[in-house]
């Protein structure tokens, strides 16, 4: 189930100040509820203790290129993001462990 609802997780300049605070962002499946989210949190990284699941609906972006030409237009795809708040008390996720 974690393999489905998990995608990879967000890692951007303003989510890496929010991991020393204990709160880890995920690109989620758009059908994923937050309850589905908590289990897959827990269920990839034993140990760890989900205490709030906050999600947002990202919108693809509009993309133009100029080609022979003539202009493309296209679009991004949008996405889910899960900002998942885990215990201070318990474990936390180590993203950079193999680096």
């Amino acid at each position: 189930m974690s393999d489905r609802v998990l995608i990879r997780p967000y890692v951007t300049e303003k989510t890496t100040y929010q991991m020393e605070e204990g709160k880890y962002s995920f690109v989620c499946s758009l059908e994923a509820s937050k309850p589905e989210i908590r289990q897959a949190i827990e269920d990839r990284y034993p140990g760890v203790e989900v205490e709030n699941v906050r999600t947002q609906v990202v919108p693809g972006k509009r993309r133009r290129q100029f080609r022979d030409g003539n202009m493309i237009e296209g679009r991004t795809s949008g996405f889910k993001k899960a900002i998942v708040e885990l215990d201070p008390e318990g474990e936390q996720i180590d993203f950079f462990e193999g680096i």
